[in-house]
Formats: C-alpha cells, structure tokens, sequence
C-alpha cells in the first residue's frame, strides 16, 4: 500500500505568503503573489524528491512548477526591474 503525500500548500501558508507579498490590500494575484507560492511549494517539492528520488511524477510537476516561475520573473523583470530585483532580494533566488 502507498502512502498519500499532500504536497500543497495549506490555505494558511498560502494566505501568509499572499498577506507578505502583496502590493495592495485585495492584491492576490499579482506576480510577485504568485512567484512566491511558486518558490514555496518549489522548496516543499525538492524536499520530498530528496528522500523519493524515483518519484518522476512530482519530478516532471517540479520542473513545471519552475518554469512557471522563470516565465513570471522574466515578465517581471521586463515589466519593472526594481520591483523584480526587490522579489529575488526577498526570495533569495540565484538570477
């Protein structure tokens, strides 16, 4: 029998995220809200591919997952660099 991992966010962690991120008060969609729950269930996804190395499901949903993020940050970065700059500084991402 195989165990059923819950690998989403909780509505919780997500509302924090939202509240930390957001540019005004009813903001729950913009790039940076969404950038940022990207890089947490991201964080959350490589932890569990640590110990299930042969998982290529959530594999193949990880690297999706990354190059949803790479797409807002590159149309973040040419939107407006300062706030780009300012989303990698608090997210501490290598770009």
């Amino acid at each position: 029998m195989v165990a059923y991992i819950n690998m989403a966010l909780k509505t919780e962690d997500k509302q924090k995220i939202i509240e930390k991120y957001k540019l005004h008060t009813k903001d729950s969609g913009s790039a940076e809200v969404q950038v940022a729950i990207l890089t947490e269930e991201i964080k959350k996804l490589v932890k569990h591919l640590k110990t299930h190395k042969k998982d290529d499901h959530s594999r193949r949903g990880l690297l999706l997952m990354v190059s949803k993020r790479k797409k807002l940050l590159d149309f973040l970065s040419h939107e407006n660099e300062k706030r780009y700059r300012s989303l990698i500084k608090k997210l501490e991402l290598k770009r």
